[in-house]
């Protein structure tokens, strides 16, 4: 994938929590949804599995997230 292909989702503030961001992005319908993909290891950022729901995000990141049926990408912009 292209990087003229991935979605930048804008943010308001300088930072964003993944958590509210993969809801946010409607990547998770809840914070629990959320959270589950995340202790699943299913969610990348800046292509590096991460674990932590409160990982602090800034413009500019990119999350990965993978389902067993297709996978979803978007820049924090």
């Amino acid at each position: 994938m292209s990087s003229d292909e991935v979605e930048v989702i804008e943010i308001s503030g300088d930072m964003i929590r993944l958590g509210q961001f993969l809801k946010f992005a409607n990547f998770a319908e809840s914070g629990a949804h959320a959270g589950s993909m995340i202790g699943d290891g299913d969610v990348l950022v800046d292509g590096e599995i991460e674990t932590r729901r409160g990982r602090q995000l800034a413009k500019g990141m990119v999350v990965e997230v993978r389902t067993a049926s297709e996978t979803h990408v978007a820049k924090v912009g």
